[in-house]
């Protein structure tokens, strides 16, 4: 299943809000540098969907706030 997700880093709060069935914000408290808001978001969305870190995977979009996740 491919996702749109918008990301908000440096959030005070986390979290994964689902907007329609392939939208999602996802607010991660890492911040855009080194990649370390991508691998956060990778943990809240396996969390989410109650799979493992492996299934996620970001295949477009590691530098934008707006990206493409495969979800297996």
């Amino acid at each position: 299943m491919r996702i749109f997700v918008l990301v908000k880093p440096n959030s005070k709060r986390e979290g994964v809000e689902k907007i329609d069935e392939i939208h999602f914000v996802v607010r991660a408290n890492a911040p855009a540098k080194e990649g370390k808001a991508n691998k956060r978001v990778e943990e809240l969305l396996a969390e989410h969907f109650d799979i493992s870190k492996s299934s996620v995977f970001l295949i477009q979009g590691h530098t934008s706030k707006e990206k493409v996740f495969e979800i297996f």
